[in-house]
């Protein structure tokens, strides 16, 4: 038996991760798109490490359960990396908050009854749950604590309150590090931390989509105006999901990082603050 790595979204940014915490464990990357999983799949079993590809769809307790008892065929899970998720330019309204809210929130909850003691999680969230005004205590707690088949209830995440897929996303994404903090309570019980990363805009496969979307010129502009004054690449989050799911990290949970290059900054005190 072995050590299981539960790895869901077969991208860049979760391949990273898997290669830097992955050595010697089983790792269970999930995707709804099985030929994504089975593909990266291959690169890191050329590269030495152990991966199993499973369909699986995030949005779908039922899938997020299967991918559990697989992984636990192989051992105890002692690690979660969830890059699962959609973009503003890739699905609608409904979709991104099912997925990237209401999915990570399941997925939080399930993994969280059968992490192994010593365990670790971190899920990617993004900078785009920052760029939004405050929501207050009131709906901060909500979107933290509902219970997870009860959150798209939330008059707050109604279709007819959310203004465009971009709303929905920066909602699912604040959702997510809210999410984290009351989770990583209940995983502390266990002995286990939680954390999430925000990252800024990073060159994958679901950046270039929104480069030659609707918004590309936006997301061009932002990196531009930034202070580092480009995009960043999936090893520089990997570095810090790296300390955070080591014992070098072991104080840490219930915390996000934001990873942007210096855009969030830019945005409220730099050239990308909003003309009133």
């Amino acid at each position: 038996m072995k050590e299981v790595v539960l790895w869901t979204g077969a991208g860049q940014i979760g391949m990273g991760i898997a290669r830097r915490i992955g050595f010697g464990k089983k790792i269970i990357v999930g995707d709804k798109n099985l030929e994504n999983a089975k593909t990266i799949a291959k690169v890191m079993e050329e590269a030495g490490f152990d991966v199993l590809p499973v369909e699986t769809d995030i949005s779908s307790r039922e899938s997020i359960l299967n991918l559990i008892a697989e992984g636990q065929k192989y051992g105890e899970i002692t690690a979660l990396i969830n890059a699962a998720g959609v973009s503003p330019s890739q699905a609608p309204i409904e979709v991104i908050l099912k997925v990237d809210l209401y999915g990570t929130a399941v997925l939080l909850e399930e993994v969280g009854k059968v992490i192994a003691p010593g365990g670790v999680g971190v899920i990617i969230s993004s900078q785009s749950g920052y760029r939004m005004p405050q929501l207050g205590t009131e709906i901060d707690e909500q979107l933290a604590t509902t219970p997870t088949e009860e959150l798209l209830s939330l008059d707050v995440l109604r279709p007819e309150n959310i203004r465009d897929t971009l709303h929905a996303y920066q909602m699912a994404k604040r959702c997510n590090v809210k999410r984290v903090m009351f989770e990583s309570i209940r995983w502390g019980e266990k002995g286990a931390r939680l954390n999430s990363i925000s990252p800024g805009i990073i060159v994958t496969p679901l950046a270039i989509d929104e480069f030659n979307g609707p918004r590309g010129e936006f997301y061009k502009n932002m990196f531009a105006k930034c202070p580092s004054g480009r995009p960043g690449t999936a090893d520089e989050v990997a570095n810090v999901a790296e300390l955070l799911m080591t014992p070098q990290g072991a104080f840490i949970t219930g915390s996000d990082f934001l990873i942007d290059g210096g855009a969030t900054a830019s945005y409220f005190y730099g050239p990308l603050k909003p003309v009133e």
